[in-house]
């Protein structure tokens, strides 16, 4: 490999130590990643906006930061960065290039972080796995038979193939967590308000949505906290500052945490024995690090929590084709996004305000219940997934499903849907192998996938755990304590190749 030939063996802090101490420029660096893309990209289509000539300006003067002169992704959704193109994984915003750049975005560069691209994402961010019909599906290192999971698939296939030691990410509904548990990574999803959304929004996704990213250690994610929280100008609410920096916590006695843990599904479907199996195996292993581990379920609602998040998710996507028009200067028609997205928009306008107020409603209380179980527990351990990553095009509708989505768009019949009942069961079929995350995000609170678990296949399997609201210091502790003790960095999948790809050419 050209530029930086152990350009893999480090994380984002160490590449960056090296450019302080002169071994490295980042230049090298930028050569290394754009290398690394050029390698395997072709088969994890990861990437889906190269920016060599732009990256290499950059990487010619970086700022003086945390992580100067580290090569960075940035999702294609919700990370706007001027003049460069940002499709949000939408075919109808293939040309659309935003005249301003998101918060988060000016953060990262002030950190030193280098562009290197733009990753790959379902369409609006809507699906758990990354299969847009803009670009194409993209796939797990581990297994590019395999989905990388979503919204934020191409950011975590790109980490774990060694394109980049991180890469911006968002959750709204689990985006973080459930592809850093497809793909062996860590992701944290910090608490309600602590990176900012601006300056095109405050609540994304009623306040379910949190920008972080997705990286291989838990310092470089500690660090990249400390490098983008806090309020931007103009946002609605402002949440604690932590105490000290969390790169101070990596490596703190986490103390003797008294942790719940439960496998069951809360809206009651099946969870995969090697799921069950990785939450079991964590469980032993903070017993062996003096933690107090019990059986315990929280009192929340799950099924009508998931409810609540789909009202929430159809009025949204309603509101984004409806938000089209502002980009592409003319009002959105069915051909321009995909057909489950033009569904869910007309599901969103069958919805009445009351609708959504009660939903939002119902997060507030199973907010309070979460708040309860916390006065018992300092931490909830669960599966971050209810199944192993799916095959790419699994989850794809066909069939009966699909001709029913056509017919609904065709003759707009959201309304009927809507009073028919198959919503509901759409709804458990498109949660039921990701059930655990939601409730973090509809009650704000901080939570994060650690890769402590692969399945006999050899597949990637983590473990969620979700903090009291404003805790992200006492997961990066526990985080970097489960980091010593079953080290996961240099545990790598292989590296896809040409022949690969021609063999997945042939299956598809």
């Amino acid at each position: 490999m050209g530029g930086f030939a152990e350009y893999e063996d480090y994380d984002a802090l160490g590449l960056a130590e090296l450019v302080r101490q002169g071994e490295v420029t980042p230049r090298e660096l930028c050569e290394a990643a754009i290398e690394r893309i050029d390698r395997v990209n072709p088969v994890l289509n990861a990437v889906v906006c190269r920016m060599d000539a732009e990256a290499r300006r950059r990487a010619a003067k970086p700022a003086d930061g945390p992580f100067t002169g580290v090569p960075f992704l940035l999702k294609d959704l919700n990370f706007a960065d001027r003049g460069i193109p940002m499709t949000n994984g939408c075919k109808a915003l293939r040309s659309y290039r935003p005249d301003y750049e998101d918060e988060m975005v000016v953060r990262f560069k002030r950190a030193g972080l280098v562009v290197v691209g733009r990753t790959n994402t379902p369409e609006f961010g809507l699906m758990a796995v990354t299969e847009p019909e803009l670009s194409g599906p993209c796939r797990n290192p581990w297994d590019p038979a395999h989905s990388p999971g979503g919204s934020s698939g191409g950011s975590a296939a790109a980490v774990a193939a060694g394109i980049v030691p991180m890469a911006s990410a968002g959750d709204g509904g689990g985006s973080i967590r459930i592809p850093s548990a497809y793909c062996g990574l860590f992701g944290l999803k910090p608490s309600h308000g602590r990176n900012p959304n601006g300056p095109g929004i405050a609540r994304n996704w009623q306040g379910a949505v949190q920008l972080h990213v997705i990286s291989r250690s838990v310092r470089d994610s500690a660090a990249a906290l400390d490098a983008t929280c806090g309020p931007d100008t103009g946002a609605p609410y402002e949440i604690r500052p932590p105490a000290r920096p969390y790169r101070q916590e990596v490596g703190a006695d986490p103390g003797r945490l008294k942790i719940a843990f439960n496998t069951r599904s809360p809206m009651g479907t099946p969870v995969h024995p090697e799921c069950i199996r990785a939450v079991e195996d964590a469980a032993r292993l903070l017993e062996s690090l003096g933690h107090y581990v019990h059986e315990a379920l929280p009192d929340i609602n799950g099924r009508a929590l998931a409810k609540s998040y789909v009202t929430m998710y159809f009025g949204e996507v309603a509101t984004d084709i409806r938000e089209l028009q502002h980009r592409i200067g003319r009002r959105a028609r069915r051909r321009d996004v995909e057909p489950v997205t033009w569904l869910l928009g007309l599901l969103g306008r069958t919805q009445t305000a009351a609708d959504f107020v009660a939903a939002m409603r119902r997060w507030d209380l199973e907010a309070r219940h979460m708040g309860h179980f916390f006065e018992d527990y300092d931490l909830y351990l669960t599966p971050t997934t209810a199944h192993p990553p799916p095959t790419v095009g699994e989850l794809a509708p066909r069939g009966i499903e699909a001709l029913m989505i056509q017919a609904v768009n065709a003759l707009n019949l959201g309304g009927l849907l809507q009073r028919s009942g198959i919503v509901d069961k759409m709804t458990e079929r498109s949660l039921e192998r990701v059930p655990f995350t939601q409730i973090a995000n509809l009650c704000g609170l901080p939570a994060m996938s650690v890769p402590l678990h692969w399945t006999e296949a050899g597949m990637p399997c983590g473990v969620q755990f979700i903090g009291p609201f404003g805790t992200e210091a006492r997961l990066f502790r526990l985080a970097a304590q489960l980091e010593s003790a079953r080290p996961w960095f240099t545990r790598r999948p292989p590296v896809p190749d040409d022949n690969l790809r021609s063999g997945l050419r042939t299956q598809n």
